[in-house]
């Protein structure tokens, strides 16, 4: 079993990302390609993350599954540059990941037995659908954070709207069909603290996409040229 990446970069930013949900994942290599799905400790937030073969110099899967811990994975893939290529081979309990650069470093990580169970991405059908800039949509974002713990999404006929509301203060961003690509009707709350971790994938992709209904869970979608991270977040729903 050997897998070889030409430009670490991605698969560091993505593990990066992923590691602000979950500290250990079940990374799953399958013909198609890397895959990881993963639910956070308090089973608010999924992430879905996709990296095909195609992005791989080597790919010699074998169908083989790695337990690994985020934190330690991520610093590993911190020492690999632009530049570098990475191999990962699986010698018994360890995975030894070798960067080429200048000189050959080698680093052994050691595979866990992950206790949670394998997630399935739900089939979740949405009433309303944005896509629109990732810069506009992060700012909108932060923009909500500044004050509230919560932000709202409206879809309407040719406006898409995120608004944040305090105890004191408000936050709102509006966008139309000039910036935004938006379909459908629904208006639902959701958690800032999550949000403000999954925009962090706006370094992997230039748009993303948004799909939702009223009081029901919400899809952020990032494509990225090469690879893609999605993520599922329950609604927040206002008792009485």
């Amino acid at each position: 079993m050997a897998i070889k990446l030409e430009d670490p970069r991605l698969l560091s930013d993505a593990i990066s990302i992923i590691s602000e949900l979950v500290s250990e994942v079940r990374i799953k290599l399958l013909d198609e390609g890397m895959s990881i799905v993963a639910v956070d400790p308090a089973n608010v937030a999924l992430v879905i993350f996709k990296f095909p073969r195609e992005c791989f110099s080597k790919y010699e899967p074998e169908n083989t599954v790695w337990g690994v811990n985020l934190e330690d994975l991520k610093r590993i893939l911190k020492r690999a540059s632009r530049s570098s290529n990475v191999l990962f081979e699986q010698e018994d309990n360890l995975l030894k990941i070798s960067v080429f650069d200048k000189i050959k470093r080698v680093f052994t990580l050691s595979l866990i037995d992950v206790s949670s169970e394998d997630k399935d991405v739900p089939e979740l059908e949405f009433a309303a659908r944005v896509e629109l800039d990732v810069d506009s949509f992060s700012q909108a974002i932060e923009d909500a954070n500044v004050v509230a713990d919560s932000c709202e999404f409206s879809v309407g006929s040719g406006f898409f709207m995120i608004s944040g509301q305090g105890s004191l203060n408000s936050a709102r961003a509006e966008f139309s069909e000039d910036e935004a690509k938006i379909s459908g009707v629904a208006n639902a709350k959701y958690s800032l603290e999550y949000l403000m971790k999954f925009i962090k994938a706006s370094k992997l992709s230039n748009k993303v996409i948004i799909n939702f209904s009223t009081d029901y869970p919400l899809r952020l979608d990032f494509p990225g040229d090469k690879m893609g991270i999605g993520f599922v977040l329950a609604p927040r729903v206002d008792n009485g």
